[in-house]
């Protein structure tokens, strides 16, 4: 037999006895049991077992079955008494105004029968601890709430009963004031122009003044219009109605916290000892709360039920599909299906489902878990929450869970679904001859990118060298140049800082696409560059039908287009370093290049070193400069085949792989191969940096 607890315990941890007596005696036994001496346990475990074989002859239980008895003829007593006493209310109260008179009197009633049997069950004593909370404070909120109703009745009978001499009287005297407030802001506006023309205020001085003489004008004119008795009678209609809207609301919330303080206040006692119900929310949602007695809980758990049997497994199943088979579909990629029917969307739908299924498993969980927290609560003795106190816990803890549900779908669909695809999409076999239907392969795709076999694995190695070379050279120089003209551009002994300063960023003002188009056009084999080289030179080099010279283009190129980024962030950090450090450092002795060492570029790194990772990350997926500059060319069939150019890099070689010759399984392949390589290369970047060694990242 589980055991029982001798005390129940509310939701912060104190302790109160059981008014359950025979649980109480059962506790009390099993207690006993564990700390008697082994001669003396059979005797007591026999004295246990009497006890519970008789637990409906326990004089406890008589007790109580005899409340609950009484306490049903009650129950059904005072549903009678409710509609009689609202039968009897006057027609003209409001809703609310009924409510309250409804819960005080039915609170009269609770406290009166409850009263005798707040020592039998924390149940009744509950009871009469919330017919205590309204009866003290509803006589207030009914007084008050009529005061108001009645104030508003009034109006209201008032409205259009004004007399048109009263009127007219009063639009009389407001256009009388009118008239005045008119000439005295105009008077205050020529005092004002004229101190103006004397030089004594500025421009703008006069013309915030004159705002603040109209903005005067309009508050004026808009306080005497309410000396028309019509007018001042339909905003007073207006303030009442708003303030016993208000009132009431504000009221009824203070009566729910003071019955959620009572319900925390008095703990319960159930007859369980191990949970049960939570388990059945497994099966169906929202069923646990049911039993529990949270029932608008269990109304939005079923809900989770209803997506589950409804939408998830259904999909998963591939009901409701546009072509696919659900999980199934993305088992089989649409083999030995239609022949409109095709494997790519077979695997989108697979995944689809997957994820439905996955949303469908954690709302199974968040209800079993939040079921069993509550039953073993119960259990303890922790009162389950009503839908005050828990409507009040979600605003509160569970706001930022909330806010963040939409962006977790528009990840899931929009992030994780494309990316799951190009997972899955690598271990299949889509290629020219394989665009409609294609097999899962394994690993084959891998293994011809590792061991550089294949038509599209020879040439990886060769392009994966480049695309290292040209990320570390065109970003280290542009880091170097554009530190270099920070430095420069913020040496106190240059003149003209802005105009420099403007110079330096317009690689980063002007689109970088118009820069290389610019460049791309000047180094053609007809372009003014290559005739100004063949001049200066004697010799013609054609820059884009060399791979070397086009490859140098390129980096010099994507140096001076970066130079201006880093060149922003460095001047930033320049000019946040205090000259006492530099001052210092003049008096120990230091030189200018041991005061650059020392102090600039290690506060410049500090503060930049994860965005220039970043910079090494976004060149090694530049495409555009690759592609727009010549296309990846020159191009050279011996080494790279049809697919690549010599200056083509893993993106731009991808694209090509994928759009142009539509092996998009081993462009996937390889797209996984370098997001997981950036990924790497990024988090030790991070982790090695000194700001996310101090926990400033």
């Amino acid at each position: 037999m589980a055991k029982y607890s001798e005390f129940v315990y509310d939701y912060i941890g104190n302790a109160y006895e059981r008014k359950n007596l025979y649980l109480r005696d059962v506790a009390l036994l099993q207690k006993r049991i564990g700390e008697a001496a082994s001669e003396e346990k059979a005797g007591l475990s026999k004295d246990l077992a009497n006890l519970t074989s008789q637990k409906e002859s326990h004089p406890y239980n008589i007790k109580l079955k005899d409340f609950n008895e009484k306490e049903k003829v009650f129950l059904k007593g005072l549903e009678d008494r409710t509609k009689e006493f609202t039968s009897s209310l006057p027609a003209g109260l409001s809703k609310e105004g009924k409510e309250f008179r409804v819960d005080l009197e039915r609170a009269k009633l609770q406290k009166e029968f409850y009263k005798d049997y707040t020592f039998l069950t924390y149940d009744a004593k509950l009871k009469f601890d919330e017919s205590n909370v309204i009866l003290r404070l509803m006589p207030e909120i009914i007084e008050t709430s009529e005061r108001l109703e009645n104030e508003l009745s009034e109006a209201i009978r008032l409205k259009g009963t004004f007399s048109t001499e009263d009127e007219n009287k009063a639009k009389l005297d407001i256009d009388d004031y009118v008239t005045e407030q008119k000439k005295a802001m105009e008077i205050a506006q020529n005092r004002l122009k004229d101190k103006k023309a004397n030089g004594l205020i500025s421009s703008k001085a006069l013309k915030n003044g004159v705002q603040e003489l109209k903005k005067e004008y309009r508050n004026n004119v808009r306080v005497k219009s309410y000396d028309s008795p019509e007018r001042k009678n339909s905003e007073f209609i207006k303030s009442k109605r708003f303030e016993l809207k208000d009132y009431l609301k504000v009221r009824r919330r203070v009566v729910n916290a003071d019955i959620a303080d009572a319900r925390r206040n008095n703990p319960i006692e159930v007859s369980r000892t191990r949970p049960l119900y939570s388990y059945l929310s497994i099966p169906l949602p929202g069923l646990g709360q049911l039993l529990n007695g949270q029932i608008v809980k269990a109304a939005l758990f079923f809900l989770a039920a209803i997506f589950t049997y409804v939408i998830a497994i259904p999909y998963a199943l591939g009901f409701g599909n546009y072509q696919g088979n659900g999980i199934a579909g993305l088992i089989t990629l649409a083999e030995g299906a239609r022949r409109i029917d095709k494997s790519l969307i077979f695997m989108i739908e697979g995944i689809i489902a997957i994820f439905l299924l996955i949303f469908a498993v954690v709302l199974i969980i968040l209800s079993f878990r939040d079921a069993m927290g509550v039953e073993k609560g119960m259990i303890k003795g922790i009162r389950p929450g009503n839908w005050f106190e828990t409507k009040t816990k979600l605003g509160e803890e569970g706001f930022p869970y909330m806010v963040s549900l939409p962006a977790l779908l528009v990840i899931v669909f929009i992030v994780l679904v494309p990316i799951s695809t190009a997972i899955l999409l690598s271990f299949t076999g889509m290629d020219p001859q394989n665009q409609s239907k294609f097999p899962w392969v394994g690993i084959q795709n891998y293994a011809l990118i590792a061991g550089g076999k294949g038509l599209a694995g020879k040439v990886f190695y060769s392009i994966f060298g480049w695309t290292v070379l040209w990320t570390l050279l065109s970003t280290t120089l542009a880091i170097f140049l554009g530190f270099a003209l920070a430095l420069i551009a913020n040496n106190e002994r240059i003149k003209g800082k802005a105009f420099f300063r403007i110079v330096y960023l317009l690689p980063w003002a002007v689109p970088a696409f118009i820069t290389i188009m610019f460049f791309s056009i000047m180094f053609s084999p007809n372009g003014i560059l290559t005739d100004v080289i063949e001049f200066v030179f004697g010799s013609r080099f054609e820059v884009k039908n060399n791979a070397m010279l086009t490859r140098s283009v390129l980096i010099f190129m994507q140096g001076w287009l970066g130079s201006s980024y880093i060149f922003l962030l460095s001047t930033g950090v320049l000019q946040a370093i205090p000259e006492d450090l530099y001052e210092a450092a003049q008096i120990d002795g230091a030189s200018a290049w041991q005061k650059t060492m020392k102090i600039t570029v290690p506060l410049v790194l500090f503060q930049t070193a994860p965005l220039l990772v970043g910079q090494y990350t976004f060149n090694f997926n530049n495409f555009s400069i690759i592609y727009l500059f010549n296309g990846g060319g020159p191009f050279n069939p011996s080494v790279y085949g049809n697919l690549a150019g010599s200056t083509d890099i893993l993106i731009s070689y991808i694209y090509k792989l994928t759009m142009d010759n539509q092996y998009q399984s081993i462009g996937a392949a390889i797209t996984i191969v370098i997001s997981l390589g950036l990924m790497v290369f990024t988090f030790f970047g991070y982790r090695n940096s000194k700001a996310f060694k101090e926990e400033r990242l």
